[in-house]
């Protein structure tokens, strides 16, 4: 250390004696000197040009444009939700990738690139999807010539209000129970009014969280399209996060393999907090009813599942029940959440499996309706159906299976909430 202090001060001195070197009693040091910065140029022009390429870019006709700039790049391709295989870009003479669509549906579609095999975001679309797992970015086509109910309007908006609270049921590893939900207020919603509202508790997905239904389903401008058009009465809609443990995310898509063991602890748990802490915590906070007659009960994929799990076992608590593309899950039917092993098993595993997750179906107080429904394109499809089959013949009530065109996306959830919304209250 000595050595290498004295070496330092000769350096600093500027002095490379060889008398100096050789009382340091140091290796030789071969001092070379520092290479020249390397200055880049960069013609103002072309950087200009690029900075103007925008991308995810909705045009006149429907159509959508995206520009990847990747001038290395041997492919790039845009996964485009709602559609089974991605869509390769061309690249032009300045090396950015670009690709206009035909016109498409009104929407707003999530998508990410592939550049070279490697999915990533678009980085140059500021429009971002929220996940936990999976965030993809947004191009959004709006409704022509008439906006969709999930395009923003100059109409009457309703509120939405972010709740963070302590649970005390759920069941994380680090022993931090955080839990939020986000609450829909109808426009001239009245905390006085004498008449509560009615109330919906609108389940999320997995690897959603809490705002899935707003970020992602733009839930709050469906309410508000529907209620100016009065296609709806004006409702409370309660988004928590539907989670009791947290090791759903942690533990990745995994846990999704038979035989459920965590999907179905995780199942139990929100439904204990969903009935002890969601439920008298939102009516001691909001003017919202308290009969099952006006209390509904949906979700979709994974919330669909607890839709069915909690809300067909419960009928003096939720007298509405709507399931989206969801998550049927049973140790007596495993694989029923992959397309291929769920046409398999058998209509007597089956049976046996949903006669478990809802057993005193046929001896409980009718639903005043049950409404199921599930892309055809879905995976799912398959044990959606055969649930639906199983519960006309053994749910009270008025039970209600259908099939959406789609896949498992928002394109289907955002249609299947307007068709269900409509049918409550009555």
């Amino acid at each position: 250390m000595h050595r290498l202090t004295a070496l330092s001060v000769v350096l600093a001195a500027g002095s490379f004696s060889a008398s100096a070197l050789s009382q340091a009693a140091a290796p030789p040091i071969q001092v070379r000197p520092a290479n020249p910065k390397r200055v880049v140029s960069i013609d103002p022009a072309a950087r200009a040009a690029q900075q103007q390429i925008k991308s995810a870019i909705a045009n006149p006709d429907g159509s959508a444009t995206f520009n990847v700039i990747a001038p290395n790049a041997k492919s790039v391709a845009v996964t485009l939700e709602g559609e089974a295989e991605p869509r390769p870009l061309q690249q032009d003479a300045n090396g950015t990738w670009t690709l206009t669509t035909e016109p498409l549906k009104p929407e707003y579609y999530g998508y990410r690139v592939i550049v070279d095999d490697e999915r990533e975001m678009d980085p140059r679309d500021p429009m971002v999807r929220l996940n936990l797992q999976n965030p993809s970015s947004i191009v959004h086509i709006p409704g022509r010539p008439s906006p969709a109910p999930w395009d923003l309007q100059d109409i009457p908006h309703g509120t939405v209000e972010h709740v963070m609270y302590t649970s005390k049921l759920a069941t994380d590893e680090a022993g931090l129970h955080d839990r939020d939900l986000y609450v829909y207020l109808p426009p001239n919603y009245d905390a006085k009014r004498k008449q509560k509202f009615p109330v919906l508790y609108l389940l999320h997905g997995y690897s959603d969280s809490a705002i899935g239904w707003t970020d992602a389903g733009q839930a709050n401008w469906i309410m508000d399209s529907l209620i100016q058009q009065g296609k709806i009465q004006p409702m409370v809609v309660v988004m928590p996060r539907a989670y009791g443990t947290m090791r759903m995310i942690t533990e990745g898509w995994g846990v999704w393999t038979a035989p459920y063991k965590l999907p179905i602890e995780n199942q139990d748990i929100f439904e204990q907090m969903m009935l002890k802490e969601i439920i008298p915590m939102s009516e001691a906070r909001y003017n919202i009813a308290t009969d099952s007659a006006h209390r509904a009960l949906a979700g979709l994929s994974m919330g669909g599942g607890h839709s069915i799990h909690t809300g067909l076992s419960h009928p003096e608590v939720f007298g509405y029940v709507g399931a989206f593309s969801s998550a049927i899950v049973s140790p007596l039917a495993p694989g029923s959440t992959n397309a291929q092993n769920a046409s398999s098993i058998s209509d007597e595993t089956y049976q046996a499996a949903f006669q478990g997750i809802v057993p005193n179906a046929k001896t409980q107080a009718p639903f005043k309706l049950f409404w199921l429904s599930c892309g055809t394109e879905d995976g799912l499809n398959t044990v959606n159906q055969k649930f639906g089959t199983w519960a006309k013949q053994n749910v009270k009530g008025n039970v209600s299976i259908n099939q959406t065109p789609g896949m498992h996306t928002w394109l289907v959830w955002r249609d299947n909430l307007i068709t269900f919304s409509q049918l409550l209250w009555k």
